[in-house]
C-alpha cells in the first residue's frame, strides 16, 4: 500500500515537533535525536540535507551547515504512532557536536556512567 507522505499528518507536540532519530545508513549505529517541525520535514525531503528545528536558537539547523559534518537522508521513516522519525543518513564526519562519531557515547554500567569514545 502506498500514500502520498503529508508532513502535516504527523503528530507533533504541543511545541509544534517530532522527535528525529538520525541512523548510520551502513553501520546501524544511531548517530543523534533531534526535533523537527513540518517545515523542517519538508526541507529534508525536497533538499536531501537532514534540516532540523533548534529550540536553542529557535531556528532552522542544517546540519553541517557550519561544521561540515553533512546529513545526507537517504530514508525518511514514520513510527507507527505518527510521532517519531527514523532517518537513515550518510554522515560526514561526526554527528555530535562534542566531535564523537554519535551522540550516545556514554553508557550506564552498574550504576556508573562510563565514557565509550572520545571525539574524533
Amino acid at each position: 500500500m502506498t500514500v502520498q507522505f503529508d508532513a502535516a499528518t504527523l503528530r507533533y507536540n504541543d511545541a509544534g515537533l517530532v522527535p528525529a532519530i538520525a541512523q548510520d545508513v551502513h553501520s546501524g549505529e544511531v548517530l543523534m535525536m533531534a526535533w523537527m517541525n513540518a517545515e523542517a520535514v519538508r526541507q529534508t525531503l525536497e533538499t536531501g540535507r537532514v534540516t532540523y528545528w533548534s529550540r536553542s536558537r529557535n531556528a532552522f539547523w542544517i546540519k553541517g551547515e557550519t561544521s561540515g559534518n553533512v546529513q545526507e537522508l537517504v530514508s525518511l521513516r514514520v513510527d507507527c504512532d505518527r510521532d517519531c522519525l527514523l532517518m537513515q543518513v550518510r554522515q560526514k564526519g561526526p554527528a555530535c557536536h562534542t566531535g564523537r562519531r554519535t551522540c550516545f557515547y556514554t553508557e550506564v554500567q552498574d550504576g556508573v556512567e562510563v565514557v565509550l569514545m572520545e571525539p574524533e
